[in-house]
């Protein structure tokens, strides 16, 4: 086996779980992982024969399909690098994100992807599709590849420091950052997940996260099939909250971790319709953004597990701190849990390491953790200062080691001096029995500099109105953390991975009072 790579751990669990299921669509699709593993092999050496080779970036866009598995698992196999990307982007957004990360070839499945097609034929870069008629054939790329040796895969050796994975960073308050993910950093990665959450051969889960993105692919797919375990992609190719349980019931599934919008949506579904049984949960996993008590709460008692709330970026190959299993000790609600398998520290501006309950940057090191941003060394100067890798995020480690997180730095909203966490007020809001969803966020102000106002979803067939909120609030905070405004609402801007922006919640807000002030021709 290839040390410390993530390739070498899954043809190792191919030849010990030869014959256990490793991929599944309900109804349509079942891959053991020995299969699976022929089907990699076999798409690599189509990409050999396509002139795809070490150090190459190969770009991806796809739905969650057993085809974005196969062409991710063969990518790296050959030594190159994979670059999901999202399907949804723009012709703009795929003209920078393929050109950012130099890329050689674009794949993408049968039906193609007309804006990404577009910008790859602008920048001189090859398209191919790939597609997977059904379980016994093999992997078709299109248009055919010429015929390669089969000892030319046989005599390439994946090495720890190949750059396995390049994503970029949300770029919510500057242009996104590439970050290069190596082979180590992956397998580093999982493993960690795997320990921590004794996943084995046994589970089974189900992909309700798109696969471009790190917290799906790494939490999600690869810690799985890298302990024999069994994944299900849902039939649709995203997640249907209608489709979830019925997808959880047929794969056996014993676990699943979303974000917490998705948590909410699950939530939602259970009260209004909700299933006549529900499969028994090892336990529920909520990470990429803050879950507030309330919601840790009810998933507790709707569907009987324990909720594990985790931490995690993209530069740390996803995992950073997660509460442990209840066997492991508890799980505190409000906190992200203890560091997994690397170190954490709390530094303050200069450098200097915070005793327990004292603020500052969360920050991080350990062997999966990226090596750089590529191409910024601005970015890198200040992100890797003192010797560790700078989160971004404030927050604090209680006497028992668990992390806390107060907001990120440049979130946190300062009212006339008055710094105010946006996550605090999340959770009193979500606390409100009529509640939903819940986002505050800081509003330009010219008495305060800032002012914080907040989006609320109520829950389906509440009557909850602003004054209801208000009052609510003024009865569970500090004076200056009460919302200056509420705004009722049926939805907020979210990310393609259910994550929420306060900053582009704020834009969205800002410009409906806007548009409210103009006055209408004629009035």
């Amino acid at each position: 086996m290839a040390t410390l790579t993530l390739t070498g751990l899954l043809k190792e669990v191919a030849g010990i779980f030869h014959s256990r299921r490793a991929i599944s669509v309900p109804g349509k699709l079942d891959l053991t992982h020995a299969r699976l593993d022929q089907l990699v092999d076999d798409a690599a050496s189509q990409l050999l024969a396509a002139g795809i080779g070490p150090g190459d970036v190969v770009s991806l866009t796809f739905p969650n399909t057993v085809e974005f598995v196969v062409m991710f698992l063969a990518i790296i196999r050959v030594r190159a690098t994979a670059a999901p990307l999202n399907a949804a982007y723009t012709f703009d957004e795929f003209e920078f994100y393929l050109s950012d990360s130099e890329s050689k070839l674009l794949i993408t499945s049968k039906e193609g992807n007309e804006p990404a097609q577009a910008a790859a034929t602008k920048l001189k870069i090859r398209h191919l599709s790939a597609t997977l008629p059904d379980g016994e054939s093999e992997i078709i790329l299109s248009p055919t590849q010429t015929e390669v040796e089969a000892e030319s895969l046989s005599k390439l050796r994946n090495d720890p420091s190949d750059v396995a994975l390049f994503l970029h960073t949300s770029g919510t308050t500057s242009r996104p950052k590439g970050v290069p993910l190596t082979q180590q950093n992956l397998y580093s990665s999982v493993q960690n997940i795997k320990s921590l959450y004794k996943i084995t051969e046994s589970d089974s889960t189900v992909i309700v996260l798109p696969l471009f993105h790190v917290h799906g692919l790494l939490a999600g797919l690869l810690s799985s099939l890298g302990a024999g375990a069994s994944v299900a992609l849902p039939s649709a190719g995203r997640f249907s909250a209608s489709t979830f349980w019925s997808d959880m019931k047929n794969s056996n599934a014993t676990w699943y971790t979303a974000v917490p919008t998705i948590h909410q949506i699950i939530l939602e579904r259970h009260l209004s319709s909700p299933e006549p049984g529900y499969p028994k949960l090892r336990f529920i996993r909520s990470c990429s953004a803050s879950l507030a008590p309330a919601i840790m709460n009810r998933l507790e008692e709707a569907f009987g597990a324990p909720v594990l709330e985790a931490y995690a970026m993209t530069e740390a190959a996803h995992l950073m701190t997660s509460n442990p299993l209840p066997e492991d000790g508890p799980h505190k609600a409000g906190s992200v849990g203890k560091p997994v398998g690397q170190e954490l520290t709390i530094l303050d501006e200069k450098g200097v390491e915070q005793g327990p309950n004292a603020a500052g940057e969360v920050c991080i090191r350990g062997p999966n953790v990226t090596k750089g941003y590529k191409s910024n060394p601005e970015a890198n100067k200040s992100a890797f200062a003192f010797g560790w890798f700078h989160t971004g995020d404030l927050g604090f480690l209680d006497s028992d080691g668990y992390l806390h997180l107060v907001g990120r730095i440049k979130e946190l909203i300062n009212r006339g001096g008055e710094k105010i966490s946006p996550i605090e007020v999340d959770a009193i809001l979500l606390s409100h029995p009529d509640v939903a969803q819940a986002v505050a966020f800081g509003v330009p102000d010219d008495k305060y500099g800032e002012e914080i106002n907040c989006a609320v979803i109520p829950r389906e067939g509440s009557n909850l109105d602003e004054a209801e909120v208000s009052r609510f609030c003024k009865e569970n905070m500090a004076a200056f953390k009460v919302p200056k405004k509420v705004f009722i609402t049926d939805s907020v801007p979210k990310t393609a991975t259910g994550k929420i922006q306060r900053r582009i919640v704020a834009e969205h807000f800002l410009a409906q009072i806007s548009v409210a002030k103009v006055p209408k021709f004629g009035a």
